[in-house]
């Protein structure tokens, strides 16, 4: 049998061998490409809810048994970051990052500790950059969400609230679930504040809803009893203040977390209205202790009053 010019059965089947062997090759080599790739990628959800339940101790003795885990390493640094102990936070988001460069749970770690620096424009900077990696990583938007609120941006502090709330419970861990309840009911408060009629009914009255769903979420947590105090001392009687409650629930904010800094600010302005100019002085200079560069604590020490100031204040 004759073949055609240029053509042979034989080199034909042959090279189609070849290119099939050539694609399973390549499938191969981007399977593994991915898979390295994707090495770096923590069960986040996870590992915050397991950081949330364990001491020190423990989480020193997981790094202790395995000292080059990334799994052991951020859930120390998330331990860290629960204690206050930012520095030591710091040391282990850098020590995963010497590992693997790309964790991106490493850099929000370092985004959170710039943001209790006070270091806003190196925080965003990494948070930004966490959240185009991974636009599902919710710590990412509460950091930035505080970071807002800070700056007095309430509306966009409520927009990644609510992005965090839009993934559901089952994608972020019951914390940084209860932080943007949290988040919410503040910014909504501020909001309400310097807004008009219009605005008190509509955002005012969306503050006590969010902290309720955020206690049923977290009864003994330092933030909700912050956010439940700082409601009961700032809210207007007709609205649901009540300075007996607001002390309740702020003397608890403090037992629950003794370095909650922003607690001890709320606390001594609540003495400030009671006539006790002692304790109130202690209180902000307690918060200031603990924290020099307290955003609120120096706001009302000024007098600028921008996170509000209560009678007697301004």
């Amino acid at each position: 049998m004759h073949s055609s010019p240029g053509f042979s059965p034989m080199v034909s089947a042959k090279g189609t061998r070849g290119g099939v062997m050539k694609k399973i090759f390549l499938l191969v080599f981007i399977f593994f490409v991915s898979s390295a790739s994707l090495s770096f990628a923590l069960e986040w959800k996870s590992i915050h809810e397991e950081a949330d339940k364990m001491n020190l101790a423990a989480a020193l003795e997981g790094v202790k048994e395995r000292p080059e885990s990334v799994n052991d390493l951020y859930r120390l640094g998330l331990v860290y970051l629960n204690l206050h102990k930012d520095k030591e936070a710091r040391e282990t988001f850098d020590r995963i990052l010497a590992i693997e460069p790309k964790t991106i749970e490493a850099k929000w770690g370092k985004a959170e500790v710039l943001r209790r620096e006070h270091d806003i424009k190196k925080s965003q900077e990494f948070i930004n950059e966490v959240i185009k990696e991974n636009p599902l990583f919710a710590p990412a938007y509460i950091t930035l969400a505080y970071l807002k609120y800070r700056q007095m941006d309430f509306n966009e502090a409520v927009r990644l609230a609510n992005e965090v709330l839009k993934m559901g419970e089952d994608k972020v861990d019951q914390s940084n679930h209860v932080r943007a309840h949290l988040i919410l009911a503040g910014a909504k408060g501020m909001i309400a504040h310097y807004g008009g009629p219009f605005s008190k009914a509509i955002n005012g009255t969306s503050v006590m809803p969010n902290l309720k769903r955020a206690q049923k979420m977290q009864p003994d947590s330092a933030g909700v009893a912050f956010g439940l105090g700082s409601f009961y001392l700032l809210a207007p009687g007709f609205a649901g203040g009540n300075l007996n409650k607001a002390e309740e629930y702020l003397k608890k904010a403090i037992t629950l977390d003794p370095l909650f800094a922003d607690a001890y600010v709320r606390l001594g302005q609540l003495y400030k209205i009671k006539g006790d100019n002692v304790k109130y002085k202690d209180y902000l200079n307690k918060a200031l202790e603990i924290d020099p560069q307290n955003e609120l604590a120096l706001d009302i020490k000024s007098g600028q009053c921008k996170f509000i100031c209560t009678a007697g204040e301004n």
